[in-house]
């Protein structure tokens, strides 16, 4: 039995539920709501499951996995069709690079916390956490595209399947349209989210798709 807590509009969730959908689990979801009740995520019955206070977490019989990077490591590994990661080691290399670049350069300056942190401590309105957002993900999103740039030209960033790279840009491009970055210069990240859109692991994965969505 899974049980997944996550929230619809979290980057780290989104990632999680597509590799769900395209390893064909469904697991029980459980909803907690960032911003409601100061914050669901900050309860002590949550915090006891996570002791970060941070979503995505998930539960496995027994065993609590928090961290997108770590579950969607764990679920290739224990569910190893379609594979996530390509079987040649430098192309592993290659695809976690690019997934490094959102995960560890890109998101935790866009996430929630820091966004309410500029807010109360620097007194930055939605302009200013605007245009905050557009300066890092815009940046990250075009070290993403040179990345891709130096590579032959495939359906999807590393092969004709999605995978792991798709898993963590698509929410990140869902992020920069809601942010208003401009990715008119990044036509290859444009094509791969385009075909992501047809498929329909990302499709039932998108935030207005889910129960808690609003």
């Amino acid at each position: 039995m899974m049980r997944f807590h996550g929230y619809f509009r979290s980057s780290s969730s989104y990632r999680c539920r597509i590799a769900f959908n395209l390893k064909g689990l469904t697991p029980a979801f459980v909803p907690v709501h960032l911003v409601k009740d100061g914050g669901q995520q900050k309860s002590a019955a949550y915090r006891a499951l996570n002791p970060q206070g941070l979503v995505p977490t998930l539960e496995v019989d027994g065993l609590v996995l928090t961290q997108s990077p770590a579950i969607l490591e764990w679920l290739d590994e224990t569910h190893p069709e379609p594979r996530l990661l390509p079987q040649d080691a430098a192309e592993r290399a290659a695809v976690r690079a690019f997934c490094a670049v959102i995960a560890c350069e890109i998101h935790p300056l866009q996430n929630l916390r820091t966004l309410q942190y500029l807010e109360t401590a620097y007194g930055q309105g939605p302009d200013g956490k605007e245009a905050w957002c557009q300066r890092w993900i815009g940046e990250g999103l075009a070290s993403c595209e040179a990345l891709l740039a130096k590579r032959p030209p495939t359906r999807f960033a590393f092969g004709d399947a999605p995978g792991m790279a798709e898993i963590y840009l698509i929410p990140q491009f869902f992020s920069a349209k809601r942010f208003k970055v401009d990715t008119s210069a990044m036509p290859r990240l444009t094509e791969i989210a385009a075909a992501c859109d047809t498929h329909p692991a990302f499709a039932a994965a998108h935030p207005s798709q889910q129960p808690d969505a609003e």
